[in-house]
């Protein structure tokens, strides 16, 4: 179906607008969680990942369409069903992704009217983009739902649905939700006096997802997705060979069914600390555990981040550099020969450089070192400021 060029240029400048705004996940997350109890019973980090996800996939469909002028039935709808796809893999209800994206898709269409008419679009033509940005959202929430389905049939090929009870009853505070069946724990080789590695991972590709749950059942684990997660308990761990090399999951030592509530939220902190470093592979919270220690107080590291670093622009270039070289200063044991080596440099430049360090915020020379306890502040001030955007409207 052709599309009218004024209109792909209204449509476009629109969407163009929205795809890029900072804010508007947040604003549409609000909105479908006040509104839906399906959506509020997630995590908020949970709900904005999934939003996130569906928006861009929206934006990126939608304005592909528009580039090529043609809204037909060949239209691309593969990241939408891909996204249905990982939701069903990580469990979502369906209630709950139906809600989620109704409400999405309501909120996204009252912020482009209001900014239709901030911008002074005429009305007949802000009326003919919502009517196609609106037939494009049913057509979009249909392939997100064929998606679910179809990756839910292939899943659920098992009891998963029985573990994911038990798992949520053994792992989980209650949310508020549905009163569910209860599960026994035996019936899955889970007992009171036995001890279990809490696990979980942050893959989300339904195919990835099957392969790690049949790999802890092997071992006698069971695994399903809990809290927006794959998480689970098993007696012992797959051997390397046994897992993709490329999917993260993070594992506790071996703790009692009553110590797995705590482990589990343990495991979720140390998960977001291997993120962040961009681990891969299987890591023990045991390895984690300065990283995971400080990612638990995230308000503080921002206090540190801005007591220390305050004198700092992120947007400046030789400012980043300067924060690279020292973390790397740090991290090689406060040695400006293995910090030169690391980052291909003269030792001279890297000692200029945390000179000017110095002259800006304080930090110590190489000449004095670090205690340990300076070592740490000053590592997780930089640390904080270096995840900061260059852009501070990115």
């Amino acid at each position: 179906m052709p599309v009218d060029s004024s209109l792909t240029g209204t449509v476009a400048a629109l969407v163009a607008e929205l795809a890029t705004d900072a804010d508007l996940v947040d604003d549409v997350v609000a909105s479908a969680r006040a509104n839906f109890p399906e959506v509020a019973r997630l995590p908020w980090a949970e709900s904005r990942r999934h939003v996130a996800a569906l928006l861009a996939a929206g934006f990126t469909a939608f304005a592909r369409a528009l580039a090529e002028g043609d809204f037909g039935p060949d239209l691309d709808f593969s990241e939408a069903r891909r996204f249905g796809a990982e939701r069903a893999a990580l469990g979502v209800p369906v209630a709950g992704l139906l809600a989620g994206v109704h409400g999405g898709r309501s909120r996204l269409l009252e912020i482009a009217i209001n900014r239709g008419r901030e911008a002074d679009i005429p009305y007949d033509e802000l009326l003919q983009a919502l009517l196609k940005l609106d037939k494009y959202g049913t057509d979009l929430e249909r392939h997100v739902m064929d998606g679910y389905r179809e990756a839910e049939r292939d899943l659920n090929r098992d009891d998963r649905t029985a573990r994911i009870r038990v798992l949520r009853r053994l792992l989980l505070d209650d949310d508020g939700g549905p009163t569910a069946p209860e599960e026994d724990p035996a019936r899955f080789g889970l007992h009171d006096g036995g001890t279990y590695h809490c696990v979980l991972s942050d893959v989300a590709d339904p195919t990835r997802v099957r392969a790690l749950e049949q790999a802890f059942a092997r071992c006698g684990g069971v695994l399903a997705p809990v809290g927006g997660r794959l998480s689970g308990l098993t007696p012992r761990l797959p051997g390397s060979r046994a897992l993709d090399p490329g999917v993260l999951v993070v594992t506790t030592p071996p703790v009692t069914l009553d110590q797995a509530r705590a482990a589990y939220k343990l495991g979720r902190t140390a998960l977001h600390a291997a993120r962040s470093r961009e681990s891969t592979g299987v890591c023990d919270v045991v390895e984690l555990a300065g990283e995971t220690a400080l990612a638990a107080q995230p308000m503080l590291a921002a206090f540190l981040s801005e007591g220390l670093l305050g004198a700092l622009s992120p947007a400046d270039d030789f400012h980043r550099e300067l924060v690279g070289t020292a973390l790397a200063y740090l991290d090689h044991g406060q040695r400006l020969d293995l910090t030169a080596g690391s980052l291909h440099l003269h030792p001279n430049t890297v000692r200029y450089r945390l000179r000017r360090l110095q002259d800006l915020t304080g930090f110590g020379t190489p000449a004095e070192g670090l205690p340990v306890l300076e070592t740490v502040r000053w590592w997780w001030a930089l640390s904080t400021w270096s995840h900061h955007p260059a852009d501070p409207n990115a």
